[in-house]
């Protein structure tokens, strides 16, 4: 029996103006809008619609994408009631909107941590000393075995395809090693435009912050079943998501391993709900499924 999958994006998906049209058709979007600024200290809507500079800061990225994605969300099940997910999952970022879909988050509180993950995401290590590239055209096994002989800190951030790994860490590391898979038959080695050396070892220090404040929220058992990030299994219970979330800072992002999961189980379809369609390419190099973008009212109209 064919199944239905939501994913949600992660950084790198934010838009100026993105999920306008849901805020301006929707007073409960509005309302929530309001508690959310109130509740964060500062205008998050205003930087959304009005100030894409801000916009692309990760402290303002981070919630700013998720009260969008679950906005459209909100829309779709408003909308079209009777599509109902059989699993959730989120790209990094992402899966914070996924538990919040799932029932295990309450948005408000997703839109705080996520904020406050942002913030300590940019103060964990100074400016020049991290960094991150992704790799085309190499097996991630294959990448593996170079970063294994690198002194210095780089590792795997994400397993984003079969043809997009990402890697992260110490500067010198990963341009070192940016160097050798160049060499060893990489397409193409590409240094990202990020200060931060995100899902690596070098940020377990500050993951140790965070976890003091995902102890402040409550999480709940999940309603519908969320993919890890870290193992591509479903998680539901609410002590195994408080883990995910605290270890998630520093652990790599298993997408390709994810999708494999979904497809294991008979999953055909997926939803990806939020701006742009980052994960509808990524998932088109890893198998065939029915691909729907959800970026807006339009989308959820075509339907």
């Amino acid at each position: 029996m064919s199944k239905l999958a939501f994913v949600f994006p992660g950084q790198g998906s934010q838009e100026i103006c993105m999920g306008k049209d849901v805020y301006e058709k929707y007073p409960e979007i509005q309302e929530l809008h309001e508690k959310i600024n109130e509740k964060l200290g500062f205008n998050i809507t205003d930087i959304i619609f009005n100030n894409e500079e801000k916009l692309n800061l990760t402290e303002y990225t981070q919630p700013a994408l998720v009260i969008t994605s679950y906005s459209l969300f909100y829309a779709l099940n408003k909308e079209k009631p009777d599509l109902i997910p059989d699993f959730v999952a989120g790209h990094s970022l992402g899966e914070f909107t996924a538990l919040t879909v799932a029932g295990s988050l309450n948005i408000e509180d997703a839109v705080w941590i996520t904020n406050i993950r942002g913030k300590l995401m940019q103060e964990a290590v100074p400016e020049g000393v991290g960094a991150m590239a992704a790799i085309i055209g190499l097996k991630a096994e294959d990448i593996e075995e170079v970063l294994k002989d690198i002194n210095g800190i780089v590792e795997i951030a994400n397993y984003n395809s079969y043809q997009q790994t990402v890697i992260s860490g110490e500067t010198e590391a990963v341009e070192k090693a940016m160097e050798i898979l160049k060499d060893k038959g990489a397409k193409r080695v590409v240094k990202l435009a990020v200060s931060v050396p995100a899902h690596s070892s070098m940020l377990k220090e500050k993951a140790k912050e965070f976890a003091k404040y995902i102890d402040e929220i409550e999480i709940k058992d999940a309603k519908i079943p969320v993919i890890s990030n870290i193992t591509a299994t479903p998680i539901k219970e609410a002590d195994e998501i408080r883990n995910e979330l605290k270890a998630h800072f520093y652990s790599p992002v298993r997408w390709v391993q994810t999708v494999e999961f979904l497809k294991s189980q008979s999953v055909d379809t997926i939803f990806e709900i939020g701006p742009k369609n980052v994960l509808t390419g990524l998932i088109k190099r890893i198998d065939k499924f029915n691909l729907k973008n959800i970026r807006n009212l339009q989308d959820i109209q075509n339907l």
